[in-house]
């Protein structure tokens, strides 16, 4: 009819703002240095436990440093996996709650999606391994949460360089789900695989928890103030029975984020994500992977034995087929029930290359693995090189399918770069498109 307004047509994969393309960009060029780094620490690990020299990795790993009064008096391995992550995962919650508070996905119906993907991406994997795990003796099937998380530093590194010319609504969807789906398995964690809890001191980390969030809020940036408050919360939470990185993902929250109406230049969030993050991506996440990958491929009874072992399997399937199928097929759920396009040019092979791309579970699924079957024993053995493998072949996989799509886009990027105005911007952020949020 004449007289009805024409509607705008909707798209799961819209253009976003040219502020938060900008932002992705630099985000991507960050992670995917600090996941080179991460990959070279891990083929360190691997190539060391498995020398003449393997004994000294071993004893590396065990060194014992810290304060016995206060219960710290932790391995080298325990302090990156329980302190040097809680900085990955403090940047995680810095990142989750800008997006959703001052990014693109403050609209809800962009954000949707990202979440509804991650959700699916984690409960296709953890019912494929235990299918396979349903008659497993030995506690295999405390292993069902391993192949559930995405590696942000891994996936967005191999993405970054197979994939430079992706739009950046695809980059903002992997960036997110992986957020999500890593602090999901962080309430995994908290839940399933906190052996004991002790109140006192659990009750004990608001104190100095209420502290840091008072003073960020009132925009105090004095790191002689801040970081004594968080490292107590982070003790606290330890002593707990919680699993430490928790109170990274509890400080991050509280710190505000400046949306974009509210004043010029960045906001604390901001700030405290461009300090911290290189440190997350270039030191934290890469030295817990020296001390988590190195598992040796002749010990736990030989590899033949790791690769029969429903363990391995179910963790590699879990990775490789199960977040495939459960990020595809809740994203295209999501399609369905909205009734949305993808949006101009994307399409389901890009989809299907994210969806591959986000079975690389590394970071996050050593941790529950340790957690899941005990450090050094023979299960985790075989958990690491099943997630080894299947973060692999998922990687692998990922490239053939995105590499293609990065020629596409290449070429409408070259057509798009000849329009940009005098400061940069391509003319089609100018023109503000139907499908950004006002």
């Amino acid at each position: 009819m004449s007289g009805t307004p024409s509607r705008s047509p909707r798209f799961l994969f819209g253009r976003g703002s040219w502020p938060e393309t900008r932002r992705i960009g630099d985000v991507l060029r960050t992670e995917t240095v600090g996941g080179a780094l991460l990959l070279g620490a891990a083929v360190l690990a691997l190539v060391w436990a498995n020398s003449p020299w393997a004994s000294a990795y071993q004893k590396l790993g065990a060194l014992q440093i810290g304060p016995h009064a206060l219960h710290l008096d932790l391995t080298l391995a325990q302090w990156a996996a329980d302190g040097l992550l809680a900085i990955f995962f403090f940047v995680a919650g810095l990142e989750l709650k800008r997006e959703f508070v001052a990014g693109d996905l403050r609209d809800p119906r962009r954000a949707i999606m990202p979440v509804a993907a991650a959700l699916g991406g984690m409960i296709a994997p953890a019912l494929i391994y235990t299918a396979i795990n349903a008659n497993t003796a030995g506690g295999a099937l405390s292993g069902w949460a391993v192949p559930t998380a995405t590696d942000i530093a891994f996936a967005l590194a191999v993405l970054g360089v197979i994939a430079t010319h992706l739009p950046a609504a695809l980059r903002t969807f992997l960036l997110t789900l992986a957020v999500v789906d890593d602090l999901l398995a962080i309430v995994i964690i908290a839940v399933f695989y906190t052996s004991s809890l002790h109140l006192l001191p659990l009750l004990a980390a608001l104190v100095p928890l209420a502290g840091f969030a008072v003073l960020v809020q009132r925009r105090v940036r004095s790191w002689w103030l801040l970081l004594p408050l968080a490292a107590a919360t982070w003790a606290l939470v330890h002593a707990s029975g919680i699993h430490a990185t928790v109170a990274g993902v509890l400080l991050g929250f509280m710190v505000p984020v400046l949306r974009r109406a509210e004043g010029p230049g960045p906001g604390l969030a901001e700030h405290f994500e461009h300090r911290w993050r290189p440190l997350s991506a270039g030191v934290a996440v890469p030295v817990f992977a020296f001390f988590a990958a190195g598992v040796s491929l002749a010990g736990a009874g030989g590899l033949g034995a790791t690769v029969r072992d429903p363990v391995t399997i179910g963790i590699v399937a879990g990775l490789v087929l199960g977040k495939c199928v459960g990020v595809l097929g809740a994203t295209w759920l999501m399609q369905r029930v909205t009734r949305a396009s993808l949006g101009d040019e994307v399409s389901w092979w890009d989809v299907l290359g994210l969806s591959l791309l986000a079975g690389i579970g590394f970071t996050v699924s050593l941790l529950i693995g340790e957690l899941a079957f005990g450090t050094g024993s023979e299960k985790d053995e075989h958990a690491r090189i099943g997630i080894l493998a299947g973060s692999l072949i998922a990687a692998l996989l990922a490239t053939v399918v995105l590499r293609a799509r990065n020629r596409h886009y290449r070429r409408l990027c070259a057509v798009e770069e000849a329009d940009a105005d005098a400061d940069g911007v391509p003319d089609i952020y100018q023109r503000q498109d139907s499908d950004v949020p006002r």
